[in-house]
């Protein structure tokens, strides 16, 4: 198996998979799906001692992000602000913080972590 026993799988979600997005309801429902897949997927692993995770980021500047807003730099401009207005911390999250909270749900220091969602998201969840 490409799984030994013990690993750490880390599944990508998203903030759109737990509220709704207006225009992104494939997108979002395709995430709810990957929170479920999480959480019945650690009962079927559990006998390998492999922990899974799932890590939802929020609205992150990312080429990918800005580019909905097209190539006009002050409508990406005002993407990124409308976005940062509704994150409790007033900012869009940055690449390296994600990786770091996937590093995170990785290492040693989440051994006993299993089946849960982490949102890396500035708190937008919780509003």
């Amino acid at each position: 198996p490409l799984l030994t026993k013990g690993a750490s799988v880390i599944l990508t979600g998203s903030t759109a998979g737990s509220a709704g997005t207006a225009a992104f309801s494939v997108y979002a429902a395709s995430k709810a799906a990957v929170r479920s897949f999480a959480r019945n997927w650690i009962l079927d692993l559990k006998d390998r001692q492999i922990r899974v995770n799932t890590i939802s980021p929020g609205a992150t500047r990312t080429p990918g992000l800005l580019d909905l807003a097209g190539d006009d730099a002050a409508q990406r401009q005002g993407l990124a602000d409308y976005l940062a207005a509704q994150i409790p911390m007033g900012r869009l999250g940055e690449p390296n913080e994600i990786a770091s909270a996937a590093l995170f749900l990785a290492s040693d220091d989440a051994s006993f972590v299993n089946g849960v969602e982490l949102f890396v998201d500035g708190g937008q969840q919780q509003i």
